[in-house]
This record gives C-alpha cells, sequence and structure tokens, in this order.
C-alpha cells in the first residue's frame, strides 16, 4: 500500500544537514520545514547572483526550472511535462476545479477538518458551479479510508483527499481510494502537502487528475515554490493567468511583442508568472537533490523509526497512540486531555521543544530525520510535564 514505509535501511539521524540548534528539539516539519545548510548555501549564493544582473542570460530564464521541474517529477513518477510551478497549493486548487468542468449537482467529496486552501477552494468552485460539498468524516473506531470508500458514490464528481490528514497524520490508503474512483469515474484530486518528499507516492499508480503539494514543509524548500501535476488529459486546459514565459516561443526575447497565443507544451501552460524566481529556484533544486540523495522510501523508513518511539513514550505516559497501520510514518497526532493542552504550551517552551496543537485536542508531531534521541526524550520530558498527575 503507498503511504507505508517499505522495509528499507533507514538513513540514521541527519541532523548535521540541517541549520538547528543543539538545544532545539524541532517536531513542527508537518508546519515549516527545518532548513539545510546547502539549501541556504544555495540561497546565498543565488542572491549574489541576482546582485550581478548582467551575469544572466537570456537562457538562464528557463534552465533551472526545467530542472526543478524534471526534480520534482522524479519524487512522484512524472515526467517533467506533467508538472507545473505554482506559488501555492491554493493556487493549484483553483486550477483543478476550473478543469474539470463541474455543473449543478455535481458533487465534491472533501475530509472534515482538512487544511483551509483546499476546503476555501472547493466551496468556492462549489458556489461558483451550483455542485455541493460532501464532508466525510470517520464514525468512532472507524479508518479515514473506510469512512471514505463507504462514501463513494457514483453521485460523487469530484474525490479531493491527502495522503495523510493534516491534524494528526492520520493514515489513509490512497491506492484503494484511486482505485474505487476510477471505477466510478470519479475525478481524482490529491493534497500531498503531508506526504510528498517523505512517503512513496507513485502518480503512475494512483492516476490522479490533479496532484498539488508546497515546498516548503516536507520537500525541505522555500516559500513561494509549489509543484502541480497534471494528468496529460487535462494539459490542454485553462490556465487562470497569462503570462508571457508559459507561451511557446518564449525563450527568444527578441520576438516578444509578437504576442504568441500559443503554449509551451504539457503542464507549462498552468506556471506562475515570475516562475523563474532567481533567488528560490536555486533553494528548491537544492532541497530536492537532497531528497533524492537520501531516497524516499529511506526517508520514510527512519522517520518511521522515529515515530515509533515517539508511540512507545507516548503509551508509557497513558496516552493512546495510533497503531502503525493508522498513521503515517512521519506524524504522530495523540490526543491530549484539556487541562495537559492548558499546560502544555509552557511546558515545550520551557524544554525549547516545538510541535502544534491542531484540530483543538490532537498534539500533532511531526519528525524528519534530524531528529534525535535526546529531542526524543526532551519532547516526552515535556510532555510528562504537561501531564501532571495523569503521567
Amino acid at each position: 500500500m503507498i503511504g507505508r514505509a517499505p522495509a528499507e535501511v533507514a538513513l540514521g539521524a541527519q541532523r548535521h544537514a540541517f541549520d538547528i540548534p543543539a538545544d532545539v528539539a524541532y517536531f513542527n516539519t508537518a508546519s515549516l520545514s527545518p532548513q539545510l545548510h546547502r539549501v541556504r548555501l544555495a540561497g546565498e549564493r543565488a542572491l549574489e547572483r541576482r546582485g550581478r544582473p548582467w551575469t544572466i542570460e537570456g537562457s538562464d530564464w528557463f534552465s533551472d526550472v526545467e530542472r526543478l521541474r524534471t526534480l520534482f517529477g522524479r519524487l512522484i513518477g512524472a515526467d517533467a511535462d506533467g508538472i507545473a510551478i505554482v506559488p501555492a497549493t491554493s493556487y493549484g486548487f483553483s486550477v483543478a476545479w476550473r478543469n474539470l468542468d463541474l455543473r449543478p449537482a455535481d458533487r465534491i467529496l472533501v475530509l472534515a477538518g482538512e487544511f483551509p486552501s483546499g476546503i476555501l477552494s472547493w466551496r468556492t468552485a462549489a458556489r461558483k458551479t451550483g455542485a455541493e460539498i460532501v464532508t466525510v468524516a470517520p464514525e468512532r473506531g472507524q479508518s479515514w479510508t473506510d469512512a471514505i470508500l463507504a462514501a463513494l458514490d457514483e453521485r460523487i464528481r469530484v474525490v479531493s483527499v491527502p495522503n495523510v490528514h493534516t491534524t494528526d497524520g492520520a493514515l489513509i490508503d490512497l491506492e484503494a481510494v484511486a482505485d474505487r474512483a476510477h471505477a466510478l469515474a470519479c475525478r481524482l484530486v490529491i493534497d500531498a502537502c503531508q506526504s510528498v518528499g517523505v512517503m512513496p507516492l507513485d502518480v503512475k499508480r494512483l492516476r490522479p487528475d490533479f496532484l498539488v503539494t508546497v515546498g516548503y514543509k516536507w520537500l525541505l524548500g522555500p516559500f513561494g515554490l509549489s509543484y502541480l501535476f497534471v494528468a496529460e488529459e487535462h494539459r490542454d486546459g485553462e490556465p487562470i493567468e497569462d503570462n508571457w514565459i508559459s507561451r511557446a516561443g518564449a525563450e527568444d526575447f527578441t520576438a516578444l511583442m509578437d504576442y504568441e497565443a500559443d503554449y509551451q507544451p504539457g503542464a507549462r501552460r498552468f506556471d506562475m508568472g515570475q516562475r523563474t524566481s532567481f533567488h528560490l529556484t536555486p533553494m528548491a533544486i537544492s532541497a530536492l537533490e537532497q531528497l533524492l540523495e537520501w531516497e524516499v522510501p529511506r526517508i520514510a523508513a527512519t522517520v518511521a523509526e522515529t515515530t515509533a518511539a515517539l508511540a512507545a513514550r507516548a503509551a508509557d505516559l497513558g496516552l493512546v497512540p495510533p497503531p502503525p497501520g493508522r498513521r503515517g510514518p512521519h506524524i504522530l497526532g495523540l490526543e491530549l486531555p484539556k487541562d495537559a493542552r492548558e499546560r502544555l504550551p509552557a511546558a515545550l517552551a520551557s524544554a525549547n521543544c516545538y510541535a502544534a496543537v491542531r484540530g483543538g485536542r490532537s498534539l500533532r508531531i511531526a519528525s524528519h530525520v534530524h531528529v534525535t534521541s535526546t529531542d526524543i526524550d526532551r519532547l516526552m520530558g515535556a510532555l510528562a510535564e504537561a501531564l501532571g498527575d495523569r503521567a
């Protein structure tokens, strides 16, 4: 099943690769990744280059972006022609719904408590097209996958789901959902913000219509660059902006005033304006190169070991972590009693630990390959303090 950490050799802690002080325990990659030393260096070099615009040639407006497109495609099993460079997930969702031919009475399946960018985009789509939102939430004891499959029927036109739930890392079996969606001729849109780069994912197997993800979480890159995969059947669709650089022949600066109507091939028509981003693109390239060097299955195996250790320690404190089959390898959601939630911020601050409360009740612990046993000790000490007599 896509999403579960395979039997790969773990990397071991790679803290030396990140710019994290020794006294900081950081468990919030699901919100914003720590920065790789090599990414910062790439950014510094890019800013130096940007300060000398006379050294930037016409071909440079295109070459690095194409490399970035290719690298991201390798992460998800896609060719470069299927990748658009976008500024944010909301942009990607807007491209998606505008090219899915939604009509009145069509139903759009989304998950309760998911990240706002997707939910708000689909609500706009429903308002403008007359489609209806169907919000799925599992019954007690039911998995998200089972809840989704139970709600999927011939009335659903679009299924918009993540690989893990953003609030607590609850795992969704994308293969099972994709198979059911395709059997019903539903359109599949994947929010991969909490999975690509840390969990194996193959678009050839899942066959989504669109997949969108940000670059600043598990892809370890900068703000401002995100990625949109577009299935081949949608690559002649309508982009949401009209910029010059996505047009055919844009490489010929002498002919820009010919106002070319045709687009560059593949999903490039959906690229944002200013996609070149001379200061951000080299940083994003460096980040993706590091992920590919580490290999996503090995990253997944590494963070799965960390998450398992965290789950065992949490159980020792009397908490009930979700079992391995119901969580992603990289995020552990722990439901806390109200009094512990109230004491938690001070306990975390005192221990110099960083994690997040999401969904109002769950402590979301999001690890990457920088986490060490010392970090785990520090976090669990803070959690024990918050629990007080309960621990």
